[in-house]
């Protein structure tokens, strides 16, 4: 058994459903300690929600000179959903058919584990590496993400702390490890409409105002509007509605009140700020009265080419022979917070066919790859950082 998968069964045997961390940290904090990384909690939330959060960080001795890369990941898992459906216990790590299943699997406690063991192999291999290297790992991701890097990026602005490239362990493959990385993440904003009417008898129309009629105009103008273009990493910013409340349940009454949610998928060619302002001048067009509540779920981020994406499409390559594919689809991750701190964010991890269902697995023969990629990025990191120090007119 590789010390990677060991690892990674030692994780996934731990039950860490959300926010519940379940002793992970502490068991990757003593495997980090050794190698002279200052481990530091910074947890957070209320006693009812706790949420564990680490910080460990290797620097070296006038490292101010030096580039700082983190490793970033989340310990927490979706709960497991009806047990008697799994072929297997979820927290019982089991092989079968050249699989690994269990709860976690893919999402992402092999991720942290091929870290910690690629950071192993890197240090016992480059003992005084030109780089700084640090793990972020939190039990708030699959949950509110509100106590986990949030909090932690937040305290790291306020001393002044900044990262330089940041690895995020997310599932981001489609069919191999390494066939696809994500090199950014649109943003998410959220959008509670209540548009007011007056509530009356349906056989009285005249002595009331419905607001579902009214609605409908403006939310197909809504629905119809382009916000933009996209660019050449982005697809154009999407606006959806996700649920509409109204009505009293009887058949006889025009209802007070309409609810309806909606969500914006947005790229870095709009601002959170400029969509509101937009959607408000739609509904206003159209004579409405209303209140309108945002929530801000995440800022737009993305990561050019350059030193972190070559150093990761070069490990890829020399490691499985694939040319990766440059993504910005999918969901959101942590590396929206950590974007605000760290120029070059990527998340590179095991195909995500799996992931929050029945029976999640990842490929064993996919484990030796995803550790030997992320090792070879530090190699590569590393080569860079030593290139510049022997350039013509290096300090």
């Amino acid at each position: 058994m590789s010390r990677t998968l060991q690892l990674a069964e030692q994780l996934i045997s731990r039950p860490s459903v959300t926010p519940e961390d379940a002793g992970c940290l502490d068991l990757i904090a003593a495997r980090l300690a050794p190698l002279g990384f200052v481990c530091e909690r910074l947890d957070s939330g209320p006693d009812s929600f706790r949420v564990q959060n680490l910080y460990a960080k290797r620097s070296a001795t006038g490292s101010e000179q030096r580039k700082t890369l983190v490793f970033a990941g989340h310990t927490d898992v979706v709960p497991t959903g009806p047990l008697d459906q799994w072929s297997s216990p979820p927290f019982t790590p089991t092989h079968r058919g050249g699989r690994l299943y269990g709860r976690g699997a893919s999402d992402m406690k092999t991720s942290i584990a091929a870290f910690v063991v690629a950071v192993e192999e890197f240090l016992a291999a480059t003992p005084d590496p030109l780089i700084d290297l640090a793990f972020l790992l939190t039990s708030d991701e699959e949950g509110p993400s509100i106590d986990g890097t949030k909090v932690v990026v937040e305290q790291f602005k306020a001393r002044g702390e900044r990262l330089d490239y940041c690895i995020v362990g997310e599932p981001t493959a489609v069919e191999r490890t390494g066939d696809m990385i994500k090199n950014g993440r649109r943003g998410t904003m959220s959008g509670k409409l209540t548009v007011l009417g007056i509530q009356g008898h349906i056989a009285y129309p005249q002595l009331a105002r419905n607001p579902i009629h009214q609605a409908v105009p403006a939310l197909t103008e809504l629905a119809a509007t382009a916000w933009d273009q996209g660019n050449a990493f982005f697809p154009p910013t999407s606006w959806q509605m996700s649920n509409i409340h109204g009505g009293t349940g009887a058949s006889n009454v025009i209802p007070g009140s309409v609810v309806i949610d909606f969500n914006f998928r947005f790229c870095t060619e709009s601002t959170a700020e400029g969509l509101q302002a937009r959607v408000k001048s739609i509904l206003d067009s159209h004579g409405l009265e209303y209140t309108l509540d945002w929530t801000i779920g995440g800022q737009p981020f993305l990561t050019t080419p350059g030193n972190l994406v070559h150093a990761v499409q070069q490990a890829i390559a020399d490691e499985t022979g694939l040319q990766t594919e440059l993504s910005t689809t999918g969901g959101t991750s942590d590396g929206r917070f950590i974007a605000q701190i760290c120029d070059q964010v990527i998340e590179m991890g095991p195909p995500n066919a799996s992931i929050h269902k029945i029976d999640e697995n990842i490929v064993l023969a996919d484990i030796a790859p995803l550790t030997n990629i992320y090792r070879r990025t530090l190699e590569n990191l590393h080569a860079q950082a030593l290139a510049a120090c022997a350039a013509p007119g290096a300090a």
